[in-house]
């Protein structure tokens, strides 16, 4: 056997060695055909770009099937002793492992074709402030409640519908990759903010307040704080000790919004390591091109509520968010929950090419309560009654059921 790897390594140096010879002497033929003057200049240019020399050479100087980036022998002193190898090489090191954690992200993605990209100009993904205006008429507020249904954005599973609002494709196996580990904790477990807490509701049931800009306020007990403090309550009752930041992290300045929150979140976590549920709640927005506006309605328990939504952000976007295929895994025992309990008043999950400051937590996750149509009234009832479902499936998944 020890033979065996000798011959082998023997006939590897060998090779290298060949594949360098040739490439040598294939610069020089090029010189030994053209003008001389102009070939050494571009290729004394070529040569200092390291970049271009560890294309040429990367694979005759590297065995990629190697577990390390070590050369030995004839290789060794080669590229010792040329400065631009030695720095292409160290090249070689330093992206090999961003090239491993990429290929260990599990789910296969591929770009989307502008067909699929189109319907995503004038969705509301939180990443700018929207403009919203009131409505001209009161007829031009209109119900709608929102289901899940087949198309180029759709993935079902289960009768678990996703909306991949993503700049990528992908298929019913990302429903499989992520996993759900959380467990009794002393201390708080949940932990519900608000990254955008001045985010408000229609006065048209009466509940007035005072706008900082349209359908939004400072004033707490009106607002998506409001809402969160409701859920909160709901979540103590089941047991749950709960943290709820009354922050408005999106005033003064809406885009510091993320950035406020997620240096709020790291506080949190280190104070209380035990928080393994984070809550980032938030009101939708929905207008058409006409000016409609949608309120998000279902009807339970004999009254209309407010639709809730849950948001997944992923690092298609560009964010260090590997795993987020845990939050994702999360999302859906949850909204198998909620459909079980409820028809309707779970929206289908949204996969957002964003991280939305989830790489903090496998439990975080963006709650989406109601629109700018809806009132305070139905924004209350329809969290309260996601509070109470997701309550009782964290206990199950808590205690391992």
């Amino acid at each position: 056997m020890a033979v065996r790897r000798k011959r082998k390594g023997l006939l590897l140096t060998l090779r290298r060695g060949i594949g360098l010879g040739l490439g040598l002497v294939g610069l020089w033929g090029i010189g030994m055909m053209t003008d001389r003057t102009d070939t050494t200049e571009y290729v004394l240019n070529w040569l200092h770009e390291p970049e271009m020399v560890v294309t040429f050479f990367a694979q005759q100087l590297h065995d990629k099937t190697q577990q390390d980036t070590e050369l030995e022998g004839w290789g060794s002193i080669l590229v010792k002793q040329s400065g631009i190898l030695s720095q292409g090489l160290g090249l070689i090191q330093k992206t090999e492992p961003e090239t491993e954690q990429q290929e260990s992200t599990p789910p296969p993605i591929e770009e989307k074709n502008e067909e699929e990209l189109a319907p995503l100009e004038q969705d509301n993904d939180d990443e700018s402030k929207p403009q919203l205006q009131p409505p001209e008429e009161l007829d031009q507020v209109k119900e709608m409640t929102s289901v899940g249904t087949s198309g180029a954005q759709a993935i079902e599973k289960n009768g678990v519908y996703l909306y991949n609002k993503t700049n990528r494709t992908f298929d019913a196996s990302l429903f499989d990759y992520g996993t759900i580990a959380l467990e009794q904790t002393e201390g708080p477990q949940i932990l519900i903010l608000h990254s955008h807490g001045s985010e408000a509701y229609s006065m048209n049931d009466g509940d007035l307040y005072q706008e900082s800009d349209p359908y939004r306020t400072t004033d707490c007990t009106h607002n998506i704080v409001r809402v969160g403090e409701e859920m909160a309550a709901i979540f103590r009752q089941q047991g749950f000790e709960v943290i709820h930041d009354t922050n408005l992290y999106d005033y003064p300045s809406y885009n510091d919004s993320y950035v406020n929150s997620k240096a709020a979140v790291k506080k949190w976590l280190e104070k209380y390591p035990s928080i393994q549920i984070i809550l980032d709640v938030h009101r939708d927005a929905l207008a058409g091109s006409d000016g409609t506006i949608y309120k998000l309605v279902s009807e339970e328990q004999g009254q209309k509520v407010a639709q809730t939504m849950l948001v997944v952000g992923t690092n298609v976007g560009g964010a260090n968010h590997p795993a987020w295929c845990d939050n994702l895994a999360l999302a859906v025992a949850l909204q198998e929950k909620l459909m079980a309990d409820y028809e309707t008043l779970a929206r289908p999950i949204v996969l957002r090419n964003s991280s939305y400051n989830q790489q903090l937590s496998p439990g975080y996750l963006l709650v989406e309560v109601g629109g700018h149509g809806n009132t305070l009234t139905e924004a209350i009832q329809g969290g309260k009654l996601f509070a109470q479902s997701v309550g009782q499936a964290l206990k199950s998944l808590m205690n391992g059921k």
